[in-house]
């Protein structure tokens, strides 16, 4: 190849690098503009929410929650109600699943020196032993407790069903007329269920407490109730989270005026339905 043959040198004209440089200028200028937008926004979002905090926590309280939220939980409540039914049954599962040992949570209304031998089960002014109460027909169950701070487990309970109790202790109906398990509706709107020592309490809607699953159980995954776990009977409803299945209980009333529940007096949802 010839001197004359080789490609030219072509060299970057003052023109060239005026634009490149233009561009890079232009680049690093919109970035900038885009962090600031970012960072106004993102201020401006958050004051926004402070100030959404701000004017919540100033809203006036029913039953220990903000109007607002007890709005949106009395909300949950009327969907719940709407979705349940006494045919509506929770899954159960094989005892594969069951989580061994049973989780323990909560110990408000127990105590570990408790005389188990003096324990008795008040039904509106009528007292059952364990013994009165193991004569009932018994039923098991493998279901998922879930508990309302997030986690859940399956667990097998066995006892009696609630239904079976109140038909030898039935509630009073509203318009006086005789007890009829085909037409629940009659009866009183709520049963109400209290510790030895009243320390810890529920209140449950009558259709929920009369629910086929709703069981007042004496045994955990086979064996039977270590205090703990709420010995020597707790109930144990699954179509509710767990803070309803009261441990320990001891008394069981019957009453047309909704009953005192221990979570719902802290800002907790009273139906507590899943």
């Amino acid at each position: 190849m010839t001197e004359d043959a080789k490609e030219p040198i072509v060299e970057e004209t003052p023109a060239e690098v005026e634009v490149e440089v233009a561009d890079s200028v232009d680049v690093d200028g919109e970035v900038r503009r885009l962090s600031r937008r970012g960072f106004i926004t993102f201020g401006a979002a958050a004051a926004a929410g402070i100030g959404a905090y701000e004017w919540l926590r100033s809203r006036p309280r029913i039953e220990g929650v903000e109007w607002p939220l007890r709005r949106v939980l009395e909300g949950n409540e009327r969907l719940a109600k709407a979705y349940f039914s006494r045919h509506r049954l929770n899954p159960t599962y094989s005892p594969s699943r069951i989580k061994r040992p049973a989780r323990i949570n909560g110990g408000v209304g127990l105590d570990a020196n408790f005389d188990m031998a003096s324990w008795k089960l008040d039904v509106n002014g009528t007292q059952l032993t364990l013994d009165d109460i193991r004569k009932l027909p018994k039923r098991t169950m493998i279901t998922e407790f879930r508990c309302i701070e997030g986690w859940s487990q399956i667990v097998q309970w066995g006892g009696v069903r609630l239904e079976d109790v109140m038909r030898e202790l039935p509630p009073p109906t509203r318009d006086g007329s005789r007890p009829d398990f085909d037409n629940p509706q009659r009866f009183v709107r709520y049963v109400g269920m209290e510790t030895s020592d009243r320390a810890y309490y529920v209140g449950l809607d009558m259709k929920s407490a009369l629910h086929p699953q709703t069981l007042l159980a004496y045994e955990i995954n086979g064996q039977p109730l270590i205090w703990q776990h709420g010995a020597p009977l707790r109930l144990a409803i699954p179509v509710k989270y767990g803070v309803k299945n009261i441990k320990r209980v001891s008394r069981i009333r019957y009453t047309d005026v909704r009953p005192a529940d221990y979570w719902a007096e802290r800002g907790y949802d009273w139906y507590c339905g899943l």
